[in-house]
C-alpha cells in the first residue's frame, strides 16, 4: 500500500487517524496525501420560499478555523520521515474522499460512536465510503490513538466475496505482522469455499496464518468476532463489509453495522 489518504477535519478522532495515517505510510513505505474538506452543504440554509443561502459569517469563520489547523499539521508534518501532500476539497465529506480515493490504495478514517451526530464528532461517513470505495477503509474506533500494523492481525472469513476482497487488498499489510489468524465463525451453513483457502491464498505469499474454527456458542456472529479479538489479542481485524444488501443491513443490523459500532480496534474493511 503505497498511497494513503486520510481525512482532515477538526473532530475528537483528528488526532489519531492522523497518527494512524502516518504510522501505516511510514511502514509501506508510501506517500501520505491529507485532504482537508470545507462541508459547505453543512453551511446552507433553506428559507421557507424554497430558496438557500450561505451562512457567509460561519463559512468565513470555518475557512479561518482550517487555515490555522492546515499550518498547524503541515509544521508537524515538516517533522515526519514520510512524504506526503495537502489538498483540499469543498462540499460533502464522503464525496470528496470517493473521488480523492481513485488512485489510493487506503482511506483513513475514524468511526463514530452512536447515532447521533454532534459538534466535534467525527462524520459518519464510514458505511458511504465502503460501500462505493474501491480502496480499502482503515476505520479507526474513537478510543483507539494509532494502529500497530507490525501486531497481531485477525482476518475475518467466511468465504463470502467480500471477505476474499479485503483479505486480497490486505496481503501487503499483512506481510509485515507479527502473527495472522484467519477466523471463521461456526455456522451450520458451511461457506463456498472451503475455509483453508484464506491460510493456502497467504501461505502463497509468505505468510503464515493460523486457522481458526471459533465456536458460536449462544452468541451472534458479531459477538463471536468480538470475542476473538479479545482472545486472541488482536491489534486490528480485516474483514469484507456489507455483504448483505445496504436495505437488509439497515432493517436487520448485521455484523458489518455491530462492528462499525462496537469494534475495540481498528478495522480494514473492503467491499
Amino acid at each position: 500500500m503505497k498511497s494513503i489518504l486520510v481525512h482532515i477535519h477538526d473532530d475528537s478522532g483528528q488526532k489519531a487517524r492522523l497518527q494512524a495515517a502516518l504510522d501505516l505510510t511510514r511502514a509501506s513505505g508510501g506517500h501520505l496525501t491529507c485532504l482537508q474538506i470545507t462541508p459547505y452543504n453543512e453551511m446552507v440554509t433553506l428559507d421557507p420560499l424554497g430558496g438557500a443561502y450561505a451562512l457567509t459569517v460561519d463559512m468565513a469563520q470555518m475557512r479561518e478555523a482550517e487555515v490555522a489547523s492546515q499550518q498547524t499539521l503541515e509544521a508537524q508534518l515538516h517533522h515526519e520521515d514520510v512524504n506526503w501532500d495537502w489538498q483540499h476539497g469543498e462540499g460533502d465529506a464522503a464525496t470528496c474522499l470517493l473521488r480523492a480515493s481513485r488512485l489510493a490504495d487506503v482511506v483513513v478514517v475514524t468511526l463514530p460512536r452512536g447515532d447521533r451526530y454532534y459538534p466535534g464528532a467525527p462524520l459518519p461517513i464510514v458505511g458511504d465510503l465502503v460501500t462505493h470505495c474501491r480502496s480499502s477503509v482503515l476505520a479507526l474506533p474513537p478510543a483507539v490513538s494509532t494502529i500497530d500494523i507490525a501486531g497481531r492481525a485477525l482476518v475475518a472469513w467466511d468465504g463470502s466475496h467480500e471477505a476474499a476482497v479485503a483479505l486480497l487488498r490486505a496481503t501487503p499489510l499483512l506481510k509485515r505482522t507479527s502473527e495472522v489468524h484467519v477466523v471463521m465463525i461456526e455456522e451450520r451453513d458451511k461457506p463456498v469455499f472451503p475455509p483453508t483457502d484464506a491460510s493456502i491464498y497467504l501461505s502463497r505469499h509468505g505468510i503464515y496464518s493460523e486457522l481458526h474454527e471459533w465456536p458460536r456458542k449462544d452468541r451472534t456472529v458479531e459477538e463471536a468476532l468480538i470475542h476473538a479479538i479479545g482472545e486472541l489479542k488482536a491489534d486490528w481485524m480485516v474483514m469484507g463489509a456489507f455483504g448483505h444488501s445496504r436495505l437488509r443491513e439497515t432493517i436487520f443490523g448485521g455484523v458489518t453495522r455491530y462492528l462499525l459500532a462496537e469494534s475495540p480496534v481498528p478495522l480494514l474493511l473492503a467491499h
